[in-house]
């Protein structure tokens, strides 16, 4: 018996090892048998796998980690799970929790055709507690945070906490869920949108809650205040409104109705008063025959919008269905038709079109007769007349805008006058640089600041982020600007204009560091340069290369050739408001400047060199500015009657507003050498500062006149424009003899040197010369042509006494007041003492005699300069510097044959 004790209790006791062993090669064996034990509970196509063993220590159950997969997809992963149990309930603990929502679509479908109750779910859930440190679902990472569960009783408590999202919502065994708080910032923004409530669920999950009120908040950059949302029903009916807080009148009130598998929103009423004007409106609204898991929905819609501008008041009408929308698919008509009448400008629509493909990333399809214009005045300064797009064929996606896209426009801007632009072209999947669009364009217009009228054509492309301008022709009949006419410029493309953008959002990642670029080769030619003097340029061509970043910004290099004017070196650049440049005229023979020279100065040039450097500057308010400066060198030219030699010329200027500033640091300076014409003339100089044309603030003063001429010196003291006082022209040690000959008159010849002072006027309403005077300086004597003392001697014994003493007279002092009016007119007083020496009747012997001679003198000098060798161009030019009224002009030679030509008298 000792022995069969003996027997069964070794018996017992390896039993007893052998199940110890059992158990603890299945624990150890865990991660490999539990997975395919649980495929039993778990949907078909799904598996639990364990990355570890699991261990026991203080009462915890540790699970090193868990990974749900759903086909080849990896829903959810869990990395250190704990299972305890604390106050008498389990507690799951995981630091890490990741969901992929995008393996959802790999769950097999359920087969049970029972809804799920809400009871039945709050019973299966047993006591306890769930606390996830870290949950992050895809695609919603940014709202990782901790997620608390808790149930206990019946009741069940949801809470969340993250940056971006934060929840505290309390389901209790009557199914009444209470969201206490709920607070979520949405991607691109800071303010919070936040929500509360209460509703009552249903008792299954395929009905929606049987009542309920919830209330929203949310700020957003369009309205000052905060918006207060709140949703509130009962059974089947209930009212959606949006308001801002503080307001009466709410934003949008949507009352809406549930029948069956059909929602009604009628006589809905929304109003927005932060447009640039209220807008107000309606919506009704029919969502029905939508599938179970609502991928599939029919809907028909109308949405109105009121507006009242400077055309009155005006609707537009939004029309949509009957048709369907899905996630999968949609096929919706639409047709938006209508007018909007804006503050200045009014829009019409008439644009009736198809929705197809997704809800999510649905496409537009537009229809044959889809036209959408505008008209108005947009700014003080630009009038629409009539702005069309014709959009027939055109579709619209997330990817881009594909079809046939053309705009016209005719328009009147207060500056840049009239114009009539057309653009016509073919787009595929595009957005401002995503895609591709290939395009025509062509135009006409009228350009009031510069006078003329303009054309253009060319076509291009815009492919991602590169615009090229293949080809342009653009130019006008004729410009005009200030002193400047251009005929027939035409501007042309060299090389195909390139602006490479900023890459986009979509080629960023793979051109980070892609620079952008505008270049392009243009060539502007003219026919004819002329200016209001009657000079001109010879066809002129200005060759432009640009480079830079974009049409705002970009710098030009290029050469003004006008053979055998130039080439003219210029550089510039673009800042989008300015036009700045630089010019350097090398240096060249004068000669070729031949056509500058109006033809009426009868100028013929001969010799010497010119240069000049310019810098420019011209934009829309400020006009065109300019300044430089030209210098001549050694010039030498022919004219009617004589030549010049030895010009040398220095002009810094400046010219804004079409002022010119002559002499802005150094006044503008004339030498010349000699200049042989009626008389000879050495070493003339003046200098000339100001500006032209003058005003009191800006004055103009010619300075350091004078001529070495007749063997001796004119000069003229500083004349300011405008004029206060008059300006003296000196005459020291002229030659009376010199004068004479050059003058060869036949009446008289007179020798000797005289000086005086003429104060001269320019701007005097009566006076060129007043009280201006000259005497001799020596003596000076005074000799009758013989034939015509003999003439004017005959007749009487006066006459033949008179005519006798001036044969010849040797003059001893000579007092002349001088003076000259506008019209003409001179008047000379005169004082002669001298002395006459007359043949005796006895052997030869001369008679002395004291003559004292008062003479007074007027002439009309026109008439006079008229018989003169170079009246015509003296009188002319000085005509036109004293402005003589032509009608004053016409009277004078009848003035001056009305007067006594000459009034002689004497005194012995």
């Amino acid at each position: 018996m000792r022995n069969g004790l003996k027997r069964s209790a070794q018996i017992i006791l390896s039993i007893v090892v052998i199940l110890a062993l059992l158990m603890w090669a299945l624990w150890k064996t865990v991660p490999q048998w539990l997975p395919a034990v649980a495929s039993h509970w778990l949907p078909k196509g799904t598996q639990l796998t364990l990355s570890g063993a699991p261990h026991w220590s203080d009462g915890v159950l540790q699970l090193p980690g868990l990974r749900y997969s759903a086909g080849e997809c990896q829903l959810a992963t869990a990395e250190n799970a704990r299972l305890s149990k604390e106050g008498g309930h389990w507690a799951l603990n995981i630091d890490a929790l990741k969901v992929d929502t995008a393996c959802l679509a790999q769950l097999p479908k359920s087969d049970a055709s029972t809804p799920l109750s809400v009871a039945d779910l709050q019973h299966l859930l047993p006591d306890g507690r769930v606390n996830v440190t870290q949950l992050s679902v895809t695609p919603w990472q940014r709202y990782a945070g901790q997620v608390q569960f808790s149930s206990e009783g019946g009741v069940q408590h949801l809470t969340v906490s993250s940056d971006a999202l934060k929840l505290d919502a309390v389901l209790g065994a009557d199914r009444t869920l209470a969201i206490h708080s709920f607070s979520l910032i949405p991607p691109g923004s800071e303010q919070p949108v936040t929500l509360s409530g209460k509703l009552l669920l249903p008792a299954t999950f395929d009905q929606l809650p049987e009542s309920g009120e919830l209330h929203a908040e949310i700020q957003t950059a369009q309205v000052p205040s905060p918006l207060d949302i709140t949703l509130n029903w009962q059974a089947t009916e209930g009212v959606l409104t949006l308001a801002e807080k503080g307001r009466d009148l709410p934003l949008a009130t949507l009352p809406w109705k549930l029948n069956r598998n059909e929602l009604q929103i009628t006589q809905g009423q929304w109003h927005w008063p932060y447009a640039t004007q209220p807008l107000a409106g309606g919506v009704n609204l029919t969502l029905s025959d939508w599938t179970p898991a609502f991928d599939q929905t029919r809907i028909t819609a109308r949405l109105n919008v009121l507006t009242q501008g400077h055309n009155g008041k005006a609707n537009v009408v939004l029309t949509m269905g009957p048709g369907r929308i899905g996630l999968l698919d949609s096929d919706l008509d639409l047709r938006l038709t209508g007018q909007a009448n804006l503050q200045a400008t009014s829009l019409s629509a008439s644009l009736p079109g198809q929705l197809s493909g997704s809800v999510l990333n649905p496409t537009l399809s537009l229809r044959s007769g889809s036209l959408l214009r505008a008209w108005g005045k947009p700014t003080s300064e630009l009038t629409i007349s009539d702005a069309r797009w014709p959009l027939a064929g055109v579709k619209v996606s997330a990817q881009g805008v594909s079809g046939p896209l053309q705009a016209i426009l005719k328009a009147r801007h207060s500056f840049w006058g009239k114009f009539d632009l057309h653009l016509s072209g073919k787009s595929q999947a595009f957005w401002p640089d995503i895609g591709q669009w290939d395009f025509n364009y062509w135009g006409n217009g009228h350009l009031p600041p510069l006078n003329g009228r303009w054309d253009m054509s060319g076509k291009g492309q815009w492919h991602d982020n590169v615009i090229n301008i293949l080809s342009l022709s653009t130019g006008f009949d004729r410009l005009h600007y200030g002193l400047v006419d251009v005929d027939a410029p035409r501007l042309t493309l060299e090389k195909p204009l390139v602006w490479q953008r900023p890459p986009s959002a979509r080629f960023k990642p793979q051109y980070p560091d892609l620079p952008t670029v505008f270049k392009g080769d243009i060539r502007l030619v003219a026919k004819k340069i002329a200016f209001t003097n009657g000079g001109y340029l010879p066809p002129a061509t200005l060759a432009l290369q640009l480079n830079g970043e974009s049409p705002d910004s970009f710098t030009m290099r290029g050469m003004l050739d006008a053979k055998p004017i130039g080439p003219i070196r210029l550089n510039g650049r673009w800042d989008g408001e300015r036009l700045r440049g630089e010019g350097w005229w090398p240096k060249q023979q004068l000669t070729a400047f031949q056509t500058l020279l109006t033809p009426d100065l009868n100028i013929r040039l001969r010799e010497g060199s010119f240069y000049a450097q310019s810098a420019f500057s011209a934009a829309r308010k400020q006009g065109f500015v300019a300044g430089g400066h030209w210098v001549v060198k050694n010039g030498g030219f022919w004219m009617k009657d004589g030549d010049m030699s030895g010009l040398d010329f220095s002009l810094p200027y400046r010219l804004k507003d079409q002022v010119w500033q002559l002499g802005v640091k150094k006044p503008v300076m004339l030498r010349i050498g000699e200049v042989n014409n009626l008389v000879k003339m050495q070493n003339v100089t003046a200098d000339l500062q100001g500006h032209y044309p003058w005003s009191e603030k800006t004055p103009l003063t010619l300075s350091n006149l004078g001529v070495d001429t007749l063997r001796g010196h004119l000069s003229l003291s500083a004349l300011r424009m405008p004029q206060h006082d008059a300006a003296v022209l000196k005459l020291e040690k002229i030659n009376l003899s010199e004068l004479f000959t050059a003058l060869k008159p036949k009446q008289l010849a007179m020798s000797g040197v005289i000086y005086g002072e003429l104060p001269l006027y320019v701007q005097n309403p009566q006076w060129i010369i007043h009280n201006g005077w000259i005497r001799n300086d020596g003596s000076l004597t005074l000799r009758l042509d013989p034939d015509f003392a003999d003439a004017m001697a005959s007749g009487n014994f006066a006459n033949n006494m008179v005519i006798g003493l001036l044969r010849y007279m040797e003059i001893s002092r000579s007092d002349a007041e001088v003076s000259l009016d506008n019209l003409g007119v001179l008047v000379m007083k005169a004082k002669v003492d001298g002395v006459n020496y007359t043949d005796t009747t006895h052997g030869g012997d001369k008679e002395k005699r004291e003559i004292v001679l008062n003479y007074s003198h007027q002439e009309n000098i026109y008439q006079l300069w008229r018989s003169l060798r170079f009246g015509d161009n003296l009188q002319e030019w000085l005509q036109q510097q004293v402005s003589l009224p032509a009608n004053a002009l016409s009277k004078s030679p009848a003035t001056a044959g009305q007067q006594k030509d000459q009034t002689v008298r004497k005194e012995q």
